[in-house]
């Protein structure tokens, strides 16, 4: 048997570090080649990293939230015949430290079992169990909600898997030991009632991380000013209503972001000031003759923004096409990185959600952000009548360093008027 050390690869794209967003396998895991172990998040995409080799895990470096650079080993092997023990590096230093830390924890008080209680009484404070500061209880969201549902806190909780990965079975075993919510009837004869006091410590790791750093980049270093209007877009319905129920054999049902993709085009081609990119450190704005539009896409690891690109070459079903794949993808977790870099201005949805208004974070480098409201009947004024029409409400920001205020609220009046009157969409 031997040891084959295992090397953060090299992704490509000029990716120097990757982060650490979730192992997939643990100390003692037996795996196939091309099983996946280990998923990394860098600065364009994340990124499964399969097993290079048959074998079982021996050891792991890295945490949930760690960056390795590029060509560090990240995991070891034992496999069969000789291996590659002289490519085996040593850990970096914090983490050689992290084993002397756990031994100078104090060890927990154990809880006391219910047999050896002499009579039933309140069950007592469980002591936190022993954990790597800074990582918090592994358990799947069934094994979560459960221990919410008892008011039980995971932290106190010891799990028997992987990683201390808490099973329902540990949470049965800590149940039977004693701990349990406490119930407090209603003062006025209602059914009772459970107080909640667990907390949960969510490391920001990932995804989440990179987001919280984007944001703070865009909104610390852009100069926001907001800009807001509301949009008649009852011809638009009735077009949409028309050409969904004709449209060709295999095109996609149409929402309202295709038609508004496709009044951008036009309205930016007269305003290409906002289609642009800001450099704040070379003080350049580089114009672009294309349009790749953003999409803010949400998905079940945060929020992405996949691109349309080269939507002033497509019409409106073609625009429809590619936002679906697109966002599809992303939301299925596949999309590359070609399809999440590359955006020059960004429509964020929020669907049906609604909301009367919002003050989008820009999407930096670019310059302004559009965002979309749902649309609604409401009661209007219109020749001096009360009418129910088809509202939807816009709101847009703007990076104020390069976008005078008439320039951004320019480009708003001119999406409004084609699509209040949508056949202009299409001259």
């Amino acid at each position: 048997m031997g040891t084959f050390a295992f090397k953060m690869p090299d992704i490509g794209e000029g990716v120097v570090e990757g982060e650490v967003v979730e192992w997939m396998v643990a100390v003692g895991d037996v795996v196939k080649e091309d099983d996946p172990i280990l998923s990394v998040m860098t600065d364009k995409a994340t990124v499964e990293i399969p097993s290079p080799v048959d074998g079982k895990v021996t050891k792991v470096i890295g945490e949930a939230g760690d960056i390795l650079p590029v060509g560090v080993v990240c995991i070891e092997f034992e496999v069969d015949g000789a291996g590659n023990a002289s490519a085996s590096e040593e850990a970096p230093a914090k983490k050689e430290e992290a084993p002397a830390k756990e031994e100078a924890a104090p060890a927990p008080t154990p809880a006391p079992k219910a047999a050896q209680a002499p009579a039933p009484a309140p069950a007592p404070a469980a002591a936190a169990v022993a954990r790597a500061p800074g990582t918090k209880a592994l358990a799947s969201p069934a094994v979560r909600q459960r221990a919410r549902e008892a008011n039980i806190s995971l932290d106190h909780v010891a799990g028997s898997g992987p990683a201390g990965r808490i099973s329902h079975a540990d949470l049965d075993t800590h149940i039977a030991g004693g701990a349990s919510g406490a119930s407090r009837s209603s003062p006025v004869g209602g059914r009772a009632r459970t107080e909640l006091n667990g907390t949960e410590a969510m490391k920001v790791i990932g995804l989440r991380r990179k987001i919280a750093d984007s944001m703070i980049a865009s909104y610390s270093t852009i100069p926001h000013f907001s800009y807001f209007e509301e949009v008649d877009v009852t011809a638009l319905e009735e077009l949409r209503q028309h050409l969904n129920a004709t449209r060709p054999e295999g095109a996609p049902k149409l929402t309202y972001l295709p038609f508004i993709m496709q009044a951008l085009v036009k309205a930016l081609a007269e305003r290409p000031e906002c289609n642009a990119l800001y450099d704040d450190e070379a003080n350049v704005v580089t114009r672009h003759e294309a349009i790749n539009l953003g999409i803010a896409t949400q998905t079940d690891r945060g929020l992405f923004v996949p691109v349309v690109k080269h939507v002033e070459a497509m019409d409106i079903w073609q625009s429809a096409t590619e936002m679906g794949r697109v966002t599809s993808a992303t939301r299925d977790g596949k999309a590359g990185v070609e399809d999440l870099t590359g955006s020059t201005f960004t429509i964020t949805s929020l669907g049906r959600l609604g909301g009367l208004g919002a003050t989008p974070i820009i999407n930096k480098p670019e310059v302004g952000i559009l965002g979309v409201h749902n649309a609604k009947d409401r009661a209007v004024v219109r020749n001096g009548a009360v009418v129910i029409r088809r509202m939807m409400n816009l709101s847009s920001s703007w990076d104020h360093r390069v976008v005078d205020g008439h320039d951004g609220a320019s480009l708003v009046q001119l999406v409004k008027t084609y699509l209040e009157n949508p056949a202009t969409i299409f001259m």
